[in-house]
């Protein structure tokens, strides 16, 4: 049974950084990409990141390059999401996902197995 535990979300002021991460179990490591979304209130569930295995590459959305960073340990079998410069926007439950080839991806159907959402809350 694949399984995703996510942990690191909390409370942060604007300008300030979190890193969240996903350890994934049940699944040939190397075999998939990491994802990373987000939902906000009242919004839709969008793309955020995503990392593809064994220097496949990685995959930003425009409102978070430059300012989120997605990395792989092997050896842990976890995908990390370090977030910097935080905005009030950036607001919402963060999702990890793993994907079913190894590259990287913004579409969320090429995700078959989700963690259960970590809250992160920037105040201004």
């Amino acid at each position: 049974q694949v399984q995703l535990a996510e942990s690191g979300g909390g409370l942060v002021q604007a300008g300030g950084s979190l890193r969240l991460s996903c350890t994934i179990s049940g699944r040939t490591f190397s075999n998939s990409a990491g994802g990373w979304f987000r939902q906000a209130p009242g919004k839709e569930r969008e793309f955020v990141a995503s990392i593809g295995w064994g220097g496949l590459g990685t995959d930003y959305a425009g409102s978070v390059s430059g300012r989120f960073t997605a990395s792989i340990d092997n050896t842990k079998k976890t995908v990390y999401l370090q977030m910097k410069s935080l905005k009030s926007e950036d607001t919402a439950i963060y999702y990890c996902a793993s994907s079913r080839g190894p590259n990287p991806t913004s579409r969320d159907s090429a995700y078959d197995f989700w963690g259960q959402g970590t809250q992160v809350t920037v105040s201004s």
